[in-house]
């Protein structure tokens, strides 16, 4: 199994910037690829960004120009560097880890962007 610690979150005006990070530990297989996720209220839960081991980056398009998703293989560590944060970017995030069929889930945390 994989445990996901995600940090960062807060309260940010908007414009503002913020980064959040998400720890894994356990049995942590190569190949995998980490993501962020992100669920409003009222809204289903959407991917933010991902990344492969390899550093292969995918990107929400409400998002891009604006979050920069990066990983530490050796920390297993991801990180999602948001800029220019918006009100609309107001969510709970989640990071995530996935590897052939096995999917993990971080516990969230909580990015409110005031206007």
């Amino acid at each position: 199994q994989v445990q996901l610690v995600e940090s960062g979150g807060g309260l940010v005006q908007a414009g503002g910037s913020l980064r959040l990070s998400c720890a894994a530990s356990g049995s942590i297989f190569s190949g995998n690829v980490m993501g962020w996720y992100r669920q409003a209220p009222g809204k289903q839960r959407e991917m933010v960004a991902a990344i492969t081991r390899g550093g292969t980056t995918n990107y929400a398009d409400s998002v891009k120009g604006r979050f920069t998703i990066s990983r530490d293989n050796a920390k297993n560590t991801v990180y999602l560097q948001m800029n220019s944060l918006k009100p609309e970017d107001t969510a709970v995030y989640y990071c995530n880890y996935k590897v052939r069929d096995y999917l993990a889930w971080g516990q969230g945390t909580q990015v409110t962007v005031s206007s």
